[in-house]
Protein backbone atom coordinates (compact mmCIF):
# COMPACT_ATOMS: atom_id res chain seq x y z
CA UNK A 1 0.00 0.00 0.00
CA UNK A 2 1.24 3.85 -0.98
CA UNK A 3 0.09 6.91 0.73
CA UNK A 4 0.37 10.05 -1.88
CA UNK A 5 -0.24 13.23 -0.22
CA UNK A 6 -2.41 15.38 -2.87
CA UNK A 7 -1.71 18.56 -0.96
CA UNK A 8 -0.15 21.77 -1.29
CA UNK A 9 0.91 23.45 2.06
CA UNK A 10 -0.29 26.29 3.49
CA UNK A 11 1.38 29.66 3.63
CA UNK A 12 0.81 33.14 2.96
CA UNK A 13 -0.47 33.82 -0.38
CA UNK A 14 -1.36 37.08 -2.85
CA UNK A 15 -5.53 35.48 -3.44
CA UNK A 16 -5.62 34.37 -0.22
CA UNK A 17 -6.06 35.47 3.81
CA UNK A 18 -2.80 33.04 5.53
CA UNK A 19 -1.27 34.82 8.30
CA UNK A 20 0.24 32.57 11.06
CA UNK A 21 1.04 34.45 14.40
CA UNK A 22 3.13 32.84 17.07
CA UNK A 23 1.76 34.15 20.85
CA UNK A 24 4.20 31.61 22.50
CA UNK A 25 7.46 30.30 21.66
CA UNK A 26 10.31 28.15 22.92
CA UNK A 27 12.59 31.25 22.22
CA UNK A 28 11.28 33.14 24.46
CA UNK A 29 11.35 30.90 27.28
CA UNK A 30 7.50 29.81 27.04
CA UNK A 31 6.66 26.04 28.16
CA UNK A 32 4.68 25.17 25.09
CA UNK A 33 5.11 26.96 21.38
CA UNK A 34 1.74 27.96 19.93
CA UNK A 35 0.77 29.25 16.87
CA UNK A 36 -2.81 30.60 15.69
CA UNK A 37 -3.78 30.81 12.00
CA UNK A 38 -5.99 33.36 10.56
CA UNK A 39 -6.36 31.24 6.85
CA UNK A 40 -9.03 31.70 4.22
CA UNK A 41 -11.63 28.29 4.26
CA UNK A 42 -10.78 28.47 0.39
CA UNK A 43 -6.91 28.30 0.92
CA UNK A 44 -4.70 26.06 -1.25
CA UNK A 45 -5.89 22.76 -1.02
CA UNK A 46 -9.66 22.32 0.23
CA UNK A 47 -13.06 21.41 -0.15
CA UNK A 48 -16.44 23.71 -0.74
CA UNK A 49 -19.68 22.93 0.90
CA UNK A 50 -22.63 23.47 -0.77
CA UNK A 51 -23.22 26.74 1.22
CA UNK A 52 -20.37 28.19 -0.76
CA UNK A 53 -22.53 28.20 -3.94
CA UNK A 54 -26.20 27.27 -2.69
CA UNK A 55 -27.34 30.18 -0.24
CA UNK A 56 -29.41 27.45 2.02
CA UNK A 57 -26.62 25.00 1.04
CA UNK A 58 -25.49 22.55 4.23
CA UNK A 59 -22.22 24.27 6.07
CA UNK A 60 -19.53 22.09 5.99
CA UNK A 61 -19.80 20.80 9.42
CA UNK A 62 -23.12 19.02 8.81
CA UNK A 63 -22.27 17.27 5.46
CA UNK A 64 -21.77 13.96 5.94
CA UNK A 65 -17.89 13.02 6.03
CA UNK A 66 -18.40 10.29 3.32
CA UNK A 67 -18.83 13.04 0.69
CA UNK A 68 -15.04 12.76 0.44
CA UNK A 69 -14.12 9.17 1.56
CA UNK A 70 -14.11 7.03 -1.44
CA UNK A 71 -13.31 5.14 -4.95
CA UNK A 72 -11.58 7.62 -6.81
CA UNK A 73 -10.93 7.49 -10.63
CA UNK A 74 -8.09 9.76 -11.93
CA UNK A 75 -8.96 10.89 -15.19
CA UNK A 76 -5.42 11.79 -17.35
CA UNK A 77 -5.55 15.30 -19.06
CA UNK A 78 -2.03 16.16 -19.57
CA UNK A 79 -2.21 16.83 -23.11
CA UNK A 80 -4.48 19.69 -22.34
CA UNK A 81 -1.80 22.45 -21.26
CA UNK A 82 -2.75 26.11 -20.56
CA UNK A 83 -6.32 27.42 -21.20
CA UNK A 84 -7.32 23.80 -22.60
CA UNK A 85 -10.96 23.11 -21.74
CA UNK A 86 -12.23 19.89 -19.94
CA UNK A 87 -15.17 19.46 -22.30
CA UNK A 88 -17.55 16.33 -21.94
CA UNK A 89 -16.10 15.13 -25.92
CA UNK A 90 -12.36 15.03 -23.21
CA UNK A 91 -13.96 12.94 -20.46
CA UNK A 92 -15.67 10.77 -23.08
CA UNK A 93 -12.19 10.07 -24.68
CA UNK A 94 -10.14 9.45 -21.10
CA UNK A 95 -12.79 8.30 -18.62
CA UNK A 96 -14.45 5.67 -19.51
CA UNK A 97 -12.88 4.24 -15.79
CA UNK A 98 -15.71 6.67 -14.22
CA UNK A 99 -18.16 4.88 -12.46
CA UNK A 100 -21.49 5.78 -10.75
CA UNK A 101 -20.86 7.03 -7.40
CA UNK A 102 -16.98 7.53 -7.78
CA UNK A 103 -14.54 10.67 -6.77
CA UNK A 104 -13.48 11.54 -9.91
CA UNK A 105 -9.67 13.76 -9.82
CA UNK A 106 -9.08 15.39 -12.53
CA UNK A 107 -5.51 15.32 -13.24
CA UNK A 108 -3.76 17.87 -16.20
CA UNK A 109 -0.15 18.44 -14.16
CA UNK A 110 -0.91 22.29 -14.36
CA UNK A 111 1.24 22.60 -10.92
CA UNK A 112 4.09 21.39 -12.27
CA UNK A 113 4.46 23.46 -15.21
CA UNK A 114 3.37 26.52 -13.50
CA UNK A 115 3.61 27.49 -9.16
CA UNK A 116 0.42 27.73 -7.84
CA UNK A 117 1.78 31.07 -6.34
CA UNK A 118 2.16 32.92 -9.37
CA UNK A 119 -0.27 35.32 -11.43
CA UNK A 120 0.10 32.60 -14.28
CA UNK A 121 -1.41 29.68 -12.83
CA UNK A 122 -4.78 31.17 -12.26
CA UNK A 123 -4.42 33.48 -15.56
CA UNK A 124 -3.58 30.87 -18.16
CA UNK A 125 -4.99 27.26 -16.22
CA UNK A 126 -6.92 24.78 -18.36
CA UNK A 127 -10.49 24.96 -16.79
CA UNK A 128 -13.47 22.96 -16.57
CA UNK A 129 -16.02 23.51 -19.44
CA UNK A 130 -20.05 23.20 -19.20
CA UNK A 131 -19.73 19.89 -21.37
CA UNK A 132 -17.68 18.35 -19.16
CA UNK A 133 -19.75 19.46 -16.24
CA UNK A 134 -22.69 17.73 -17.16
CA UNK A 135 -20.84 14.43 -18.26
CA UNK A 136 -19.93 14.04 -14.66
CA UNK A 137 -23.65 14.70 -13.62
CA UNK A 138 -24.64 12.39 -16.32
CA UNK A 139 -22.05 9.58 -14.62
CA UNK A 140 -23.21 10.17 -11.02
CA UNK A 141 -20.06 10.86 -9.52
CA UNK A 142 -20.69 12.05 -5.78
CA UNK A 143 -17.21 14.57 -6.27
CA UNK A 144 -14.99 16.53 -8.58
CA UNK A 145 -11.31 17.02 -7.85
CA UNK A 146 -8.79 19.14 -9.64
CA UNK A 147 -5.09 20.57 -9.69
CA UNK A 148 -6.47 23.23 -11.57
CA UNK A 149 -8.58 26.48 -11.62
CA UNK A 150 -11.67 24.64 -12.02
CA UNK A 151 -13.96 27.75 -13.89
CA UNK A 152 -12.81 30.36 -16.42
CA UNK A 153 -14.23 32.92 -15.26
CA UNK A 154 -11.60 32.75 -12.17
CA UNK A 155 -8.90 34.48 -14.60
CA UNK A 156 -11.10 37.26 -14.33
CA UNK A 157 -10.76 37.63 -10.76
CA UNK A 158 -7.29 38.52 -10.03
CA UNK A 159 -7.28 41.07 -13.75
CA UNK A 160 -6.34 44.40 -13.51
CA UNK A 161 -8.71 45.85 -13.65
CA UNK A 162 -10.61 43.36 -11.49
CA UNK A 163 -13.75 41.95 -13.32
CA UNK A 164 -16.58 40.31 -10.69
CA UNK A 165 -18.32 37.51 -13.12
CA UNK A 166 -21.88 36.38 -12.70
CA UNK A 167 -23.12 33.30 -10.42
CA UNK A 168 -24.15 31.37 -13.80
CA UNK A 169 -20.32 31.92 -14.62
CA UNK A 170 -18.89 29.90 -12.18
CA UNK A 171 -19.73 26.89 -14.22
CA UNK A 172 -18.59 23.83 -11.90
CA UNK A 173 -20.15 25.32 -8.89
CA UNK A 174 -23.78 26.08 -10.72
CA UNK A 175 -24.22 22.69 -12.08
CA UNK A 176 -22.65 20.61 -9.48
CA UNK A 177 -24.22 21.43 -6.47
CA UNK A 178 -27.28 21.76 -7.29
CA UNK A 179 -26.70 18.22 -8.80
CA UNK A 180 -25.33 17.09 -5.37
CA UNK A 181 -21.71 17.05 -6.26
CA UNK A 182 -18.84 18.60 -4.23
CA UNK A 183 -16.02 19.76 -5.05
CA UNK A 184 -12.16 19.27 -4.11
CA UNK A 185 -10.25 22.27 -5.62
CA UNK A 186 -6.11 22.60 -6.08
CA UNK A 187 -5.28 19.26 -5.86
CA UNK A 188 -1.44 18.43 -6.21
CA UNK A 189 0.74 15.33 -7.01
CA UNK A 190 -1.96 13.35 -8.77
CA UNK A 191 1.00 12.47 -11.21
CA UNK A 192 2.42 10.39 -8.09
CA UNK A 193 -0.66 8.06 -8.04
CA UNK A 194 0.10 5.92 -10.61
CA UNK A 195 -3.14 3.90 -11.46
CA UNK A 196 -6.08 4.89 -13.26
CA UNK A 197 -8.20 4.18 -9.77
CA UNK A 198 -7.41 4.81 -6.19
CA UNK A 199 -8.69 5.54 -2.59
CA UNK A 200 -9.57 8.63 -1.94
CA UNK A 201 -9.59 10.86 1.50
CA UNK A 202 -9.63 14.85 2.38
CA UNK A 203 -11.48 15.67 5.12
CA UNK A 204 -12.35 18.84 6.63
CA UNK A 205 -12.72 20.06 9.66
CA UNK A 206 -16.00 20.68 11.04
CA UNK A 207 -16.40 24.27 11.34
CA UNK A 208 -20.46 24.69 12.64
CA UNK A 209 -21.31 28.05 10.14
CA UNK A 210 -18.65 27.31 7.35
CA UNK A 211 -18.58 27.19 3.60
CA UNK A 212 -15.64 25.59 3.19
CA UNK A 213 -12.54 23.93 4.98
CA UNK A 214 -9.01 23.04 4.07
CA UNK A 215 -8.42 19.47 4.09
CA UNK A 216 -5.18 17.25 3.59
CA UNK A 217 -6.12 15.57 1.16
CA UNK A 218 -4.24 12.08 -0.11
CA UNK A 219 -4.86 9.06 -2.18
CA UNK A 220 -4.18 5.63 -1.17
CA UNK A 221 -3.09 2.93 -3.60
CA UNK A 222 -2.15 -1.08 -3.62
Amino acid sequence: MAIVDLSFPIRPHFRWTVAPERVATHANGDPLQSTIVTVSCHAYTHVDAPLHFLPDGRDIATMPIDQWIGEAAVVDLTHLGANGEVTGAELERHGGHVRHGDIVLLRTDWPRQVSVETPRFWQEGPFTGRTGCEWLVARGVKAVGYDYPPDQCIRDTIAVPRRTPDRAEYTTHAIFFPAGITVIEYLTNLDRIGAARCRFLALPLALEGADGSPVRAIAITD
